[in-house]
């Protein structure tokens, strides 16, 4: 579990990006921090990871949390199970090599994530959505149950978006902590428990279901969106913007 108390940031001499951000992410479930542009996001997972000093307030978690970036190009000819033994660095000692063990640990997250049968295939020729997988495949080997993904689903197709967002419900529902910065409203109704929306002016966060609305989201984002069903029950919801004019 991961909570803060009154945290804010700003950079020297300029205005505050968020300020009094009470946020607990619990183990179990997913939340979802939701923004424009320019509003802080990906800055506040760097402060709930320790990377930025917040200018104030205060940031507590039970263990490290393991990080998904957003897709980066592969510079290094690394395998793929060297990409995922990277998540083991904290339990490899200096000069040492993997042990067996780092190596299972390894192969059980690439399971997870269904890309064994990638393993030896050099990292830099996979697809971006591969990449993507391979990176949460990296976080998972660290053993680490809090997880913090920033806009993980940016760049990836349909059937990569599905791949990852049912991944990171499963690993909710396995008693993962899960905080995923995302620009997809339909992503976080889908699988969000808790909502974070960063306003110019305040951070509201609360449950995902009062919050992933058409009303919040078209004060958030300055833009109508309006709330649809699309499935019997009351189950699923989908969240529509109009884009284009006629």
């Amino acid at each position: 579990m991961l909570e803060t108390q009154g945290l804010g940031f700003r950079y020297r001499g300029g205005d505050w990006l968020f300020r009094g951000v009470d946020l607990t992410v619990a183990a179990g479930a997913v939340t979802c921090v939701m923004g424009p542009n320019g509003r802080g996001k990906t800055t506040l997972l760097r402060c709930l990871l320790g990377l930025l000093q917040p200018t104030e307030g205060t940031v507590h978690h039970d263990e490290p949390a393991a990080y998904v970036p957003q897709t980066t190009p592969g510079s290094f000819d690394f395998s793929v199970r060297e990409m995922v033994l990277m998540g083991r660095a904290r339990a490899i000692s200096l000069f040492s090599q993997p042990r067996r063990r780092d190596i299972d640990k390894a192969e059980e997250a690439l399971d997870r994530v269904g890309l064994r049968h990638l393993s030896d295939r050099s990292f830099p020729t996979l697809s971006g959505g591969e990449r993507q997988l391979v990176l949460l495949a990296r976080a998972l080997c660290s053993g680490y149950r809090t997880l913090l993904l920033d806009e993980p689903a940016a760049a990836l197709d349909l059937r990569n978006q599905g791949a990852l967002l049912r991944i990171c419900r499963e690993l909710a529902a396995d008693g993962y902590a899960v905080l995923m910065s995302t620009h997809h409203p339909d992503h976080a109704a889908w699988l969000a428990d808790q909502a974070v929306l960063m306003h110019a002016d305040r951070v509201v966060i609360g449950d995902a279901r009062d919050l992933l609305c058409g009303d919040q989201l078209s004060e958030l984002f300055a833009l109508p969106v309006s709330t649809h069903l699309v499935s019997e029950g009351g189950g699923t919801r989908t969240l529509v913007a109009p884009h284009y004019e006629a």
